[in-house]
């Protein structure tokens, strides 16, 4: 299917990608304990290198042109990881990336988000990419994954350390919008790797005020991305900050939805339950 991304989104996931990844490398080179907890089994090294390492990855990845240079032999398990596997790509990148001194983790996103930004300025934004699982991204939408990577850990960062972070609407909407939709109509591959999928269809439409209202219609472990209006059995309408933390399961399905950030909806909403099973994030 055709991919069209106009040039305010382009413009909008670079900004986005920008701001991000300063924000992230100051964040970072400020840490007062490195080798606190950040997440259940990463510190806070540990997680600035995991990131690091994504971005880094991104440099090689869209640009064909430049091959990769040694320490990114990691690559080459890319085509084969699914969403039950990614760990295990995860913990072959962090042995790869072994730095864990914030200063130069620091410096490491700061380099990486300006190659990304040189690499990709002029390309044309929906330029597929090849990703996990066979999948194919739209350039935009590497840098829209790459911002939702700051932006998530960026917070467990914070939370570590006892500071704010701001997740902007307009920066978490990126992932839904130029990520999942670009690679659901450019082609998802089998990054999803369903099993046992849901006999039935089911389509769910997702609404917010920050993005293109987009229905995800899951027909036999195959995701396919519609208008509006697709016969959904359940309607998402969501704030794009706590969609995000919901689905990388930061912030709890039951307090999302009683904040009001979440609201599920339509005439079989009971079904998003088995959508999301296919539909999950690690």
């Amino acid at each position: 299917m055709d991919v069209t991304i106009t040039g305010e989104q382009w413009a909008a996931a670079r900004a986005a990608l920008a701001d991000a990844g300063q924000r992230f490398a100051d964040l970072v080179e400020s840490a007062t304990v490195p080798g606190a907890l950040a997440t259940e089994a990463w510190s806070i090294a540990e997680t600035a290198a995991h990131v690091v390492g994504i971005a880094s990855s991104y440099t090689v990845m869209i640009d064909p042109h430049s091959p990769p240079s040694a320490g990114y032999e990691f690559l080459d398990l890319v085509p084969g990881t699914t969403i039950h596997s990614v760990a295990e790509l995860n913990r072959t990148a962090l042995d790869a990336f072994a730095e864990r001194d914030v200063v130069v983790l620091a410096r490491g996103m700061r380099t990486a988000v300006a190659e990304i930004l040189a690499r990709s300025e002029g390309m044309d934004p929906a330029t597929p990419i090849d990703w996990l699982g066979g999948s194919r991204v739209p350039v935009a939408g590497i840098l829209a994954h790459l911002v939702n990577e700051l932006l998530i850990h960026g917070g467990d960062i914070a939370r570590a350390e006892g500071r704010a972070w701001a997740i902007p609407s307009w920066q978490a909407a990126l992932f839904l919008e130029l990520f999942l939709v670009g690679m659901v109509r450019t082609d998802p591959g089998e990054i999803l790797d369903a099993r046992n999928p849901p006999a039935r269809r089911i389509a769910v439409e997702f609404r917010s005020r920050h993005t293109t209202t987009v229905t995800l219609v899951l027909r036999g472990g195959r995701l396919t991305a519609e208008g509006p209006g697709s016969d959904p059995d359940a309607i998402v309408s969501f704030e794009p900050a706590a969609l995000n933390l919901m689905l990388f399961h930061r912030l709890g399905r039951l307090s999302a939805m009683c904040r009001g950030k979440v609201r599920v909806h339509g005439r079989r909403p009971w079904l998003l339950v088995p959508f999301m099973r296919v539909l999950r994030m690690p």
